[in-house]
Parts: structure tokens; sequence; C-alpha cells
């Protein structure tokens, strides 16, 4: 995945995988950690801006805000189950439910 596709699901603009599958997206919370590095290392964005994105689509009625997880556990829980989801996570990844995507 390219680091614009993943901006484009993550800022909610892209809704379907190339299959045709609706996407839920799951994020931690703004001020976590790993929601900072992600955003920043990943997406090249910061988390406000990210924010900004979601709330200007709540707002204008094109778009909704992911799906904010509390932990880590519960979004690979949450991805795992729930299907075309996509998040994130640190460190190895042990649910054979999961595909992993690398950004590039």
């Amino acid at each position: 995945m390219t680091r614009n596709e993943a901006r484009l699901f993550f800022t909610m603009r892209l809704k379907n995988w190339p299959n045709g599958t609706l996407v839920k997206v799951f994020v931690l919370p703004d001020n976590n950690a790993l929601h900072n590095r992600f955003s920043n290392e990943v997406l090249g964005l910061y988390p406000y801006q990210l924010r900004r994105v979601w709330d200007r689509q709540i707002f204008s009625g094109t778009g909704q805000a992911p799906t904010t997880v509390s932990s880590e556990q519960e979004m690979l829980d949450r991805v795992a189950t729930t299907p075309g989801a996509i998040g994130y996570a640190d460190g190895p990844i042990e649910n054979p439910s999961i595909r992993l995507l690398e950004v590039r």
C-alpha cells in the first residue's frame, strides 16, 4: 500500500477496498503515543490534521469519523473480527485473521 492510499483510507476518503468491500477504519485516541507515531511516520500528517479532516466531514454531512478504540488490543480484536477493517499496531501480530499491509 502506498502512503497516499493509507492517507485516503485513514482520512475516510477511500471507502471501499479494490474488491468492493466497505472499509471500516479503527484508530486509537488522538492523545495516544502510537496514534501520534502512526500519523506522523506512516501517514505524514499530524493527529490534529486527521481530526480536522474527520470533523469537517462530520459537520458537512459528507462522511464520518473512524471508530476510536481504547487500546491496541481492542484494535487488534476489532480488526480481526470486522470484515474490511483496517487499523494499526506496534510490534509483531500473531493473529492469523489479520493480514499485514506494508506502507511504502
